[in-house]
């Protein structure tokens, strides 16, 4: 038995506090040292933060990362540590990791596959690698990569494991969106049994602007079994001990290792590197108890509480602000605020109009009482008023329309951001997927703020969580009247969201389907829906994409998100709907 332990620190870095994450790295080499661990391993781009986005571009910011690092060498007295940083090299830039052990920066190893996709764009930013390096310690050996390079059933993975590699150290900054926990899973389990290598993957975890990383660290031996995990959205380090010597008698007994090693020259790429350091063997009761995976609302609502949490703690925001209309949607905001930064940092405003129903206000009130949250009333009457009268003269003449409507949504921003500018709170919007992706949202009025709690949760969604969490807390913490009865902006007399909008159990999946998924008019049609109806949505989507380049910053917690992840052009004569 060969039984080597590992750790894997899963923690929550700042982009470009390189000062404060290496002091967590540090933190994190000792407590894994203390642990009996031999190896320790920290995310992708863990000094940096990650994504730095245009930082890499500063040649100071590069100098900086690889300079810090090398401050981390002499900590690792008796282990090997492999931290992620942003590496500079004869005028180019590398997404890096520095193998560190026993004092010594020994190697470093740069991320070969870049991704540029989604809201990924390495290739703007990173040169690629192409050095496989090996590294022997003792009679153990191990190979790195970093997050992407996993993804690909060739090399670098394939490489290393031919050249004799027995773990891989695979450290990532993996973005979460809903299902990708278990899809990561079964790449990694076919990745280790495909090559008969123990795989060890370490996630980053926290928000970073419209991205958050759930963590979810997970090792598989080399028949692609789960040996342990981590827990999601929390910082964690998992210490497991590996079975170094089953991978050796796995491949002895699976003849497929060394057909390929006939039929296979290693490229010159493979580097044999002994780093002068005995991993000392583990006594093998390193087994922490798996980690159960979390439910499909649980894992969203994480996800949102964390993203909202770090957004405002790592820009500077103490407290937020929540126009609450007693609908469902601020009515979520507030519930995952109060999660976020706790009750006593969360206030509350109702704006009310002429419009506004008696329940609407009862139910916003009741919602602030079952939170303890403050609660302020400021009437927008006086100013719609005022600004129906200003504009007497210039609509003279006109029907009543939209226009009249949007001015109590910008009173109703108005009022938030004066607030905001008057007291430090941050505005968080309470616009929806269904929303933004249609256009139904008013721009200066219910889309100002600073951070869009649900931007990328669909309307339908919306309501599911809002169920699940008052199922949880055991009570309707969210008042069940704000569940149950018709969404409304209440810009007008007796109006529900079903004036402007399909019924939102038909709306999101037709939307799911043109946004998401890149399925054409005539394909949506044949899957069941009225064709007019889906080229109104359509339309709306395509012809509403001016309005989201100006709305805040949200959190992605679906496949194709607004933003960095779907980018259209404004000015366009493509009809995709026609």
């Amino acid at each position: 038995m060969r039984n080597i332990r590992v750790g894997l620190a899963q923690f929550n870095p700042t982009v470009g506090d390189l000062e404060g994450n290496v002091a967590l790295i540090a933190r994190g080499i000792a407590a894994a040292r203390d642990a009996g661990c031999a190896i320790v391993a920290f995310p992708e781009l863990a000094v940096t933060g990650y994504p730095p986005e245009d930082l890499v571009l500063r040649r100071a910011f590069c100098d900086r990362s690889r300079e810090i690092t090398d401050t981390l060498a002499p900590l690792t007295a008796g282990i090997i540590a492999v931290v992620g940083f942003v590496d500079w090299v004869e005028g180019s830039a590398f997404n890096a990791a520095a193998v560190l052990c026993d004092g010594r920066w020994v190697d470093t190893y740069h991320k070969q596959r870049l991704p540029n996709y989604g809201v990924f764009d390495e290739e703007r930013y990173f040169a690629a690698g192409r050095r496989v390096p090996v590294y022997r310690a003792g009679d153990v050996l191990f190979g790195v990569s970093i997050c992407e390079d996993l993804w690909y059933p060739g090399a670098p993975l394939s490489t290393m494991a031919l050249a004799g590699a027995e773990i891989c150290i695979n450290i990532n900054a993996s973005p979460y969106q809903r299902g990708k926990h278990s899809d990561r899973a079964r790449m990694i389990a076919t990745r280790a049994s495909d090559n008969l290598i123990a795989v060890a993957y370490v996630n980053a975890v926290g928000g970073q602007d419209e991205l958050v990383f759930d963590g979810g660290t997970m090792v598989f031996d080399a028949e692609g079994r789960l040996l342990a995990n981590g827990p999601q959205f929390e910082e964690s380090l998992v210490v497991v001990d590996i079975d170094v010597h089953a991978v050796s008698q796995r491949r002895l007994h699976d003849p497929r290792r060394r057909v390929e090693l006939r039929d296979v020259d290693l490229p010159d790429t493979v580097e044999r590197i002994d780093i002068g350091f005995a991993i000392p063997e583990s006594p093998g009761d390193a087994r922490p108890p798996l980690v159960a995976a979390l439910g499909p609302e649980e894992e969203v609502w994480r996800a949102l509480v964390l993203a909202t949490r770090d957004y405002m703690a790592k820009t500077g925001f103490k407290q937020a602000l929540i126009g609450l209309s007693g609908g469902i949607d601020s009515a979520i905001v507030a519930a995952v605020a109060v999660d976020a930064i706790g009750a006593e940092n969360v206030i509350c405003v109702s704006m009310p109009s002429r419009y506004s129903s008696d329940h609407s206000q009862d139910d916003a009130r009741l919602l602030a009482g079952n939170f303890g949250i403050r609660y302020l009333t400021v009437p927008i009457e006086p100013a719609h008023a005022a600004m129906l009268a200003m504009f007497a003269d210039a609509f003279e003449g006109t029907e009543e329309g939209t226009a009249e409507e949007n001015l109590q949504s910008r009173q109703r921003g108005n009022v938030l951001m004066t607030l905001s500018n008057k007291f430090g709170w941050i505005v968080l919007t309470t616009g929806n997927k269904s929303e933004m992706a249609t256009g139904y949202a008013t721009l200066y009025g219910d889309m100002a703020g600073g951070y869009a709690v649900i931007k990328d949760v669909p309307k339908t969604l919306v309501y599911h969580l809002c169920r699940w969490y008052n199922r949880n807390a055991g009570r309707a913490l969210i008042p069940e009247n704000t569940i149950t009865k018709p969404p409304s902006a209440e810009l007008k007399s007796g109006q529900v969201d079903q004036d402007s909008l399909p019924p939102y159990e038909v709306l999101d999946p037709i939307l799911e389907a043109y946004v998401e998924d890149d399925r054409t008019v005539q394909e949506i049609v044949a899957m069941g829906f009225d064709e007019a109806v889906v080229r109104r949505v359509a339309t709306m989507v395509d012809r509403n994409e001016y309005k989201r380049r100006q709305a805040a910053p949200g959190v992605k917690i679906t496949s194709r998100a607004f933003g960095r992840d779907r980018r259209f052009p404004l000015a366009s004569r493509w009809r995709g709907w026609e």
